[in-house]
């Protein structure tokens, strides 16, 4: 998502053009995944109980940190390091593979003690069955890093697609059958088999035996990844538990909601980013403009979608919550108006570790995450004495002092000064700040402190004039090149 508009080199034309025909290949795939998804769920749904969803969601809560484990940060340090030799890939894929089985083998011997603690005998087969997926994980680990190291997004779009609609049908098929939760289970247990099958036959790789000194520089930097995963994943699951511990369940249910709806404008579009970006960093490292360049606009262009839609959002609250989701749920929306602020800022914070990582610095992502892990598991509980809205502005405190050194390690890392960043963040800064007061003006003035469908559906209507009609007066360059940048994209 750079600026199409500004000259630039021909090899420079046909990375751009590269990035764009990845992130449209990526998000295709992530969409027709995402259909499948849901329409099997819905159907799904019906067909099983709720103590089923339960079951697989116990195991869904420890099974990424195995997962984490298994993969060990190999796919990522062979996407960074891009001089790995095929020797050094080889060692690196076997590591991948005992890995693997490692995880297997943990997960395997903490069954049945994990099925004792939650007085659930069945737990531990099921268990054992779901983290048999970690071997695949392992065996596949290095394929995947080759597939993104070669920029092949559309083959890795098309794997997505391709199992997402397996799990689909099978889990489906499963569930009429009246399998139980083993419908859940072996879905997507079969999807992560034929995903790994096809990653593997799309890029073989051989094996070799581990030498410590040949592999210790791509091992040192997934351990940093590793720890980094664990220590993010567990941070950002810390106001939840926090809100359930302190708080009980009903006020958990709260802030769920108000963290899924405050997370809904951003979570896709970051993600679908941050997946495919790393990949064009590392090929770009030795190139500190052109890296600055893609900074600039990809966090400028990410910021003029996300800003109004997660600020939007916020302002709507007080309206859409009881309109939308029922009177039930209005204590979801004070709690939602404060993380959306979280949001806005989180969308663009988010590209600053993929930067250092994909230029070889994910120590410092690490140390970063570790201090994030102690310093908002302390926020999160003084907040929770003020209710969920407290938990929510603990990250609104707590979490920009805490990017505050990704900020200044990533522009010294890429020579780039705080003027310059805040220039390509501008025009949505300046939209998102005349909306929100053309908004709240309009909102007392005219409705006073009455909900309805009209009044949000006016806030909503004269939110976009006002936030679109700021970009054309104040930023019309900047405003037309992004337009050109989505036509493109969308042609892609």
């Amino acid at each position: 998502m750079v600026n199409p508009a500004t000259p630039e080199a021909p090899s420079s034309k046909k990375m751009d053009h590269s990035l764009i025909r990845s992130l449209a290949w990526s998000a295709t795939g992530d969409w027709v995944s995402q259909i499948f998804s849901w329409a099997s769920f819905l159907v799904v749904l019906r067909l099983l109980a709720p103590a089923d969803f339960g079951l697989v969601a116990l195991v869904a809560s420890f099974q990424p940190f195995l997962a984490y484990v298994s993969g060990f940060g190999i796919p990522r340090a062979v996407v960074a390091l891009r001089h790995l030799s095929d020797e050094q890939l080889a060692q690196l894929n076997t590591v991948g593979a005992l890995l693997g089985l490692a995880g297997f083998g943990v997960a395997t011997l903490t069954a049945k003690p994990i099925a004792l603690f939650f007085k659930m005998p069945h737990l531990a087969p099921v268990i054992i069955v779901s983290c048999t997926s970690l071997i695949s994980n392992g065996i596949q680990s290095v394929s995947n890093g080759l597939l993104g190291k070669n920029m092949r997004f559309r083959t890795l779009s098309m794997f997505n697609a391709a199992c997402a609609l397996i799990a689909a049908v099978v889990t489906l098929l499963l569930a009429w059958l009246r399998f139980g939760y083993w419908a859940l289970i072996l879905g997507n247990l079969t999807a992560t088999f034929v995903r790994t099958v096809l990653a593997i036959r799309s890029r073989r790789q051989t094996y070799a035996i581990p030498h410590l000194h040949s592999i210790q520089e791509p091992l040192r930097f997934g351990w940093h990844v590793l720890v980094s995963l664990i220590a993010l994943n567990s941070y950002q699951n810390l106001d939840n538990l926090t809100a359930g511990r302190m708080l009980g369940q009903t006020a958990l249910g709260f802030y769920g909601m108000a963290w899924t709806l405050a997370n809904v404008p951003l979570e896709k579009i970051t993600s679908l980013i941050t997946t495919v970006l790393p990949t064009y960093l590392a090929a770009l490292r030795n190139d500190l403009p052109a890296v600055r360049r893609y900074v600039r606009g990809i966090t400028g262009n990410l910021a003029l979608l996300t800003f109004p839609a997660c600020v939007g959002l916020g302002i709507i609250a007080p309206e859409f919550v009881p309109l939308v989701l029922g009177s039930k749920w209005q204590g979801a929306a004070a709690a939602l108006e404060v993380l959306s602020i979280y949001g806005a800022f989180r969308s663009i914070v988010a590209l600053l570790p993929k930067v250092l990582t994909a230029l070889g610095n994910p120590r410092f992502v690490m140390w970063n995450d570790l201090a994030s892990l102690l310093v908002l598991g302390t926020a999160f509980y003084i907040g929770s004495h003020w209710g969920i809205t407290g938990i929510a502005w603990a990250w609104v405190a707590a979490y920009p002092l805490l990017v505050i050194p990704l900020f200044r390690k990533t522009f010294a890392t890429i020579e780039m000064s705080v003027a310059e960043y805040i220039r390509s963040i501008r025009p949505a800064l300046d939209g998102t700040i005349v909306m929100t007061l053309t908004v709240e003006y309009m909102r007392y003035a005219l409705f006073g402190g009455q909900h309805s469908i009209l009044k949000m559906a006016l806030e909503i209507a004269v939110g976009v004039a006002s936030y679109v009609g700021t970009l054309l007066l104040l930023h019309r360059e900047r405003t037309l090149a992004f337009l050109q940048l989505a036509k493109g994209f969308g042609r892609r």
